[in-house]
């Protein structure tokens, strides 16, 4: 019953996007990368977002999401033989380059068994972790933040008890 609750409660600020989306579409108000250009016409190029280079770590908007890079990784190889991020995110780089580490669980094998060096399947960074733009949003981001679902729904239940 509280599951249901909780689910009743939670739907508007979920759904919420969803329909500021829509009417901003059925209103031919959403920018695209075509700049608002009738599509029988050539819009103007747009500008290329630049890379987010400050090396400040962001927020992760919910649990197990992959860190965001927070500079540039141009050039950076990452291949078969050699992988760039290693240089400063490996468990022996991180006291000379004081970067974080890489997690534990990217030296687990699929039997979650640890090995001694990264897994191969979590050796290619970029499959997960990429880095931030400055990108102007193509549509309206109302994202919620699920601590700020959870304070909505504990003052929600405090109030109604």
């Amino acid at each position: 019953m509280k599951h249901l609750r909780l689910a009743i409660l939670a739907a508007p600020i979920l759904l919420a996007p969803v329909f500021v989306a829509s009417s901003a579409i059925a209103q031919n108000q959403v920018a695209t990368l075509r700049n608002t250009a009738p599509l029988d016409q050539e819009g103007e190029a747009t500008q290329i977002p630049g890379i987010v280079n400050t090396d400040i770590r962001q927020v992760r908007n919910y649990p197990d999401q992959p860190p965001l890079i927070p500079h540039k990784t141009d050039n950076y190889q990452v291949d078969l033989n050699s992988n760039k991020c290693l240089s400063c995110h490996s468990r022996t780089a991180v006291e000379i380059s004081q970067a974080p580490m890489i997690s534990v669980t990217h030296f687990m094998n699929r039997e979650g068994q640890t090995l001694g060096a990264v897994s191969p399947r979590r050796y290619f960074c970029n499959q997960c972790h990429v880095v931030q733009t400055n990108a102007r949003p193509l549509v309206e981001n109302e994202f919620v933040d699920i601590d700020r679902v959870i304070d909505y729904v504990n003052t929600q239940q405090s109030g109604a008890d």
